[in-house]
Formats: structure tokens, sequence, C-alpha cells
């Protein structure tokens, strides 16, 4: 064997450590710190619009109305058109563009049916017609031009109730209830799906739940359960898969990420957050997770902000870039 021979297999053994080295980071994916959000909260809610992510509401040393604008690309915050009514724990969801701000709790403990719609464009807020059920710690989500709000909190206890909204007719009705009392799950939508994941329920015990509904059935399944149960935890979904994402297991606040796969029904573990934290914002620009804000392990409200890449490594694949294939190595010899 002649010594450009051993050069190029020294060169494809390369290129395979490599490969193995950028799968083993693509299956943890990335965490990368960004700038704070100007005020610090937790219960916090808020969307992405035109790839950038608007936080809402929450608290901090009492009840807020502040809504802010971050834009990831320029890592850059700007305070906007302050929402009209001041509350925390309340559900948000985008519909033809604009930003649903629902229910939601006061310092005084009054708990809210109020609808606000905001329009980034204008940077203005209109009310809508109120939800059906008062609540608070609901899970909102779109599908199909309508929103649907799940599960909460109200003077009655935690609630089954499920209500869907039209942004058209401005009108809300009824639906087929989730199969379990739910407060502080979150939601995702994987094809027109709709995934609750996790919460408690009235005895302050944990969920590890999945449960799946079809809004043109509506209907609900149970799916196969988290590895980790916890409430007041955020998730989001990347190329088809749902990550969720810390979230409180009395007495414990989590840093822990898993990644749900919606066509094998299965779970998967990933990198922890740096930072351990629940009740905060997560959405999702350019196939990167923002996680922003929320409390900390001793409680305190955060401005902290950070991104998670889950697909890093798997944006460039060397194996395919290969100079020379083993078979033609050996056909050298």
């Amino acid at each position: 064997m002649d010594r450009h021979l051993l050069l190029i297999l020294a060169y494809i053994m390369l290129c395979e450590l490599l490969c193995f080295s950028s799968n083993n980071h693509a299956e943890e994916g990335k965490w990368t710190g960004k700038s704070d959000m100007p005020t610090a909260r937790a219960w916090v809610s808020g969307n992405e619009v035109n790839r950038k992510i608007y936080a809402i509401g929450g608290f901090y040393a009492g009840v807020l109305l502040t809504a802010e604008e971050y834009d990831p690309v320029a890592d850059k915050w700007v305070r906007k058109a302050d929402m009209p009514t001041a509350r925390a724990s309340l559900a948000t969801a985008v519909a033809n563009g604009k930003i649903y701000a629902i229910g939601g709790v006061d310092m005084n403990n009054n708990i809210f049916s109020t609808v606000e719609e905001y329009d980034p464009i204008a940077d203005k807020w209109t009310k809508k017609a109120n939800m059906l059920t008062p609540r608070c710690g609901l899970s909102a989500c779109y599908i199909n031009g309508k929103i649907y709000t799940i599960g909460g909190l109200n003077n009655d206890g935690i609630l089954s109730a499920v209500e869907e909204y039209d942004p058209i007719s401005d009108k809300w009705k009824k639906k087929n209830s989730i199969p379990e009392a739910i407060e502080d799950a979150s939601i995702s939508v994987v094809n027109g799906k709709a995934y609750v994941i996790g919460g408690m329920d009235n005895n302050f015990s944990s969920f590890s739940t999945v449960w799946k509904y079809d809004p043109d059935k509506d209907d609900w399944k149970r799916r196969a359960d988290m590895p980790t149960q916890r409430y007041a935890l955020s998730t989001s979904t990347v190329d088809g898969q749902i990550y969720a994402i810390g979230g409180w297991d009395n007495p414990a606040i989590l840093a822990d990420v898993e990644r749900y796969d919606p066509i094998t029904d299965k779970w998967t573990k990933k990198a922890d957050m740096p930072m351990a934290r629940m009740s905060m914002l997560i959405a999702v620009v350019n196939d990167k997770i923002y996680v922003i804000g929320g409390a900390d392990k001793s409680g305190a409200c955060i401005s902290t902000v950070e991104e998670y890449d889950p697909l890093a490594g798997e944006r460039v694949e060397i194996r395919g870039k290969l100079a020379i294939s083993w078979g033609e190595v050996k056909s050298k010899q």
C-alpha cells in the first residue's frame, strides 16, 4: 500500500470520525445564550409572527400588561403597545397573522374569559368575544382556521373544558372535553392534530400524560407518556418533532428536554437546558427554539433567553462529500 493510498485511508477515517461526532452533536442539539428580555417575568405567554417573537403579560412583582418583541436575527428587543388587560397565566395563539391573548388571572385572583387581539403590524389591540369559560393556566392552539382552548383553572377547580373559537365570525362553541381535568399543560400541533402534554390535577400532582386531539373528529386519544412528569412546561415543534422543555415536578424545577415523535409515538432524551425553569415562553424561528423568561430554581422571575438548535450538526453532511469511496480505494490496490 503506497503513501498516497495511506493518506486516502486516513482521510476516510477522519471523515467517518467527523460524521460520528456530528451525528452525536445532532442527537443532543446545541444551546446558546441570547440577549435578555427587558422585563423579567414568569407565567408569560406569546407567539412567533413573521419571524419575530412577542412576549405578552406575565408576572413580576405584580401582574403585567407588557408586550415586547424579539428579533432573533438581530438579537434585539423592542417594547410594543401594552395589552389592555393586565394578566398572567394566560394563553395565546396566532390566527391570520394576529395574536389572540386569552384568559388569565390578575393580582386580585380575578380569572378572565377576556380575549384581546394583537396586530403586530399596526401595533394595536382589539377587544374580541369572551371565551365561554373563564380560566387561567389553560392551553391554546390554532388548527385549520380555528383556535382551541383546553383545560385550565377557575373557582370551580381544574377543568377539562375545550372550546373552539372562529376568528372570522368572532364566536365560541364547546367541543368534547379532554378526558382528564388539566392545568398548566403545554400544547403543540403536528399535521393538524393537537398534542396536550404534561400538566397537573387538583391535588397538584404532575402528569406525564400525552393526549392527542383530532379537531375534525372532535375526539381524544391517549399516547405514550412523557418520560418526565411535569407541569408549567413548554413545548414547541421543529421538523415534525415536539420538544418538551423545563417545567415543575413539585418541589423540583427542571431543565429536562425530551423529544416526542408523533409518528412512532416514542420519546427521546435530549440535552438539558443550561438553566432550569418553569412557566416560560418558547417559540420557534428558523427551526431554532427560543426559551424566554420564566421562574428559576429559586422561584425568582427571570429575563434570560436561550436558543436551542435541535438540528445542530445535521445541516452539513460530510459523508456525501468524500473525495473517494472505500470501493474505489480497494480497486486501486
